[in-house]
């Protein structure tokens, strides 16, 4: 089975950040992704969805320093479904995605990469602090994400076939 979200959006506002005995912590904030579309009547449209978004450790230590509302941010993670009881005993969900590894764009040093030390699960981001790369899963290779509405990518599709 794969458990496997991406999400490209920008932070609906600033992480907040907790921390626990035993130096752990955990992040929390949402992210906004849009698309564009054309209604019925050729109107273009624009829908926005909301996730929350949780990072643990290392990277809630990075998006604590780093993040702000507004951010432009690449989250690959798995999404997650708690369950937990309101003040009056009533069973409550809430769905979120846990972050496995983030990228900072748009920024202007950009392209640095930081990945911390291995506990449990690999986790990376990229940093302006940061200068270098160490692996400690096996290799994934990254293309660049590019933004394309659903009308441009349907027309340049049969133009830029390699084969």
């Amino acid at each position: 089975m794969i458990n496997k979200v991406i999400l490209v959006g920008n932070l609906g506002r600033d992480p907040e950040v907790r921390h626990f005995e035993g130096n752990s912590s955990v992040a929390s904030f949402s992210v906004a992704t849009s698309e564009t579309y054309k209604d019925k009547n050729g109107e273009r449209q624009k829908k926005t969805e909301w996730h929350n978004v949780v990072m643990w450790n290392a990277l809630a230590g990075i998006a604590e320093q780093y993040l702000k509302k507004g951010s432009l941010v690449y989250i690959e993670g798995k999404m997650t479904t708690r369950k937990w009881q309101d003040k009056e005993g009533h069973d409550r969900y809430t769905t979120e995605v846990v972050a496995r590894t983030m990228k900072m764009l748009g920024s202007r040093e950009g392209g640095n990469t930081y990945t911390p030390p291995a506990t449990a699960t690999t986790q990376s981001v990229e940093t302006p602090a940061a200068a270098t790369t160490t692996e400690t899963s096996a290799p994934v290779k990254e293309t660049p994400v590019k933004e394309t509405s659903a009308e441009t990518s349907t027309e340049a599709a049969g133009d830029d076939l390699p084969f």
